[in-house]
């Protein structure tokens, strides 16, 4: 917290120029002394990009995340000036919003999830809450407040039996339900839960509980990325995932529908490692090969 605060203060006394200054002394530190995370920079990016990484990608891999982290300050104290914001697909969550029923957002831990929030900033009628377990967001909650006092993200903890039903109630009021689905639960075993698909062509597994619950409740799911694409460029994307709002009777076809989401969502996501490698903040053993849960 003490680093993150003095981060803080230079971006915001020294201006954005300044603090990208320092990133660099950062991003040489995690490409040199964090064997973890260069390890699992390592191993990825070996399947991204097709080859062996080379050290100037791992230092892309390495400055694109660091990028990304000093980048949400700005966008969380609302300094959206800094940045080039270009967006795709507004028409469809505009199309969605239309309907009233809400809608589930799924994203991934690729590129910035601030970036998106900052797409809807100037939106009102874009209310978005993020859907996490307590312990994430009271960590969250505590990191934002501590650069950005007046920042309030919403969040619907679950993990309790009222859980679905505050989730209900807030998609039914119009609002869209943000979740990541590349991660498991604390406490889940991850070489055993979920499902698997082979992504950049070795097997993984992958939550199905988003997808699961958006079919639960009839909703549309809509894929959301926001791609860092250098210097103050960011993508904003927004695609049709799944549309669960007509349910099938049979429980067979439903199980086929969730499946196909499920496949769907993680082709989406290899299609943007490749696209932009370097967007992958992924930094633990996702493949499960060191022996232990991710």
């Amino acid at each position: 917290m003490p680093a993150l605060r003095t981060m803080a203060w230079i971006a915001l006394h020294l201006g954005r120029r300044v603090a990208r200054l320092v990133l660099l002394p950062i991003t040489l530190y995690f490409v040199v002394f964090a064997p973890r995370a260069r390890r699992q920079s390592v191993r990825y990016l070996g399947r991204a990009l097709g080859r062996a990484p080379r050290l100037p990608d791992r230092w892309r891999h390495m400055h694109a995340f660091a990028s990304v982290v000093l980048d949400r300050l700005y966008f969380v104290r609302g300094a959206l000036h800094e940045f080039e914001l270009r967006i795709h697909g507004a028409e469809l969550v505009d199309a969605t919003l239309a309907e009233g029923r809400g809608a589930f957002l799924i994203g991934s831990h690729i590129g910035s999830f601030e970036a998106l929030q900052a797409a809807g900033a100037s939106r009102p009628e874009l209310r978005v809450a993020m859907v996490m377990y307590p312990d994430n967001a009271q960590m969250i909650q505590a990191v934002l407040r501590s650069v950005a006092p007046d920042f309030q993200l919403r969040i619907i903890a679950i993990g309790s039996p009222g859980s679905t039903l505050a989730i209900r109630e807030w998609l039914d009021g119009g609002g869209l339900a943000g979740l990541l689905g590349d991660r498991f639960a604390p406490g889940e075993a991850a070489r055993h839960a979920g499902v698997e698909r082979s992504f950049l062509g070795v097997p993984a597994r992958f939550s199905d509980g988003p997808l699961r619950l958006a079919q639960l409740l009839r909703r549309r799911v809509i894929f959301m990325a926001g791609l860092y694409r250098g210097g103050r460029r960011y993508d904003v994307r927004f695609e049709e995932l799944a549309d669960f709002s007509r349910r099938p009777d049979d429980a067979a076809a439903r199980e086929r529908a969730l499946q196909d989401a499920i496949t769907a969502y993680v082709a989406r996501l290899e299609a943007l490692a490749r696209e932009a490698p370097y967007n992958w903040f992924n930094f633990h053993d996702f493949w499960s090969e060191d022996g232990g849960a991710q």
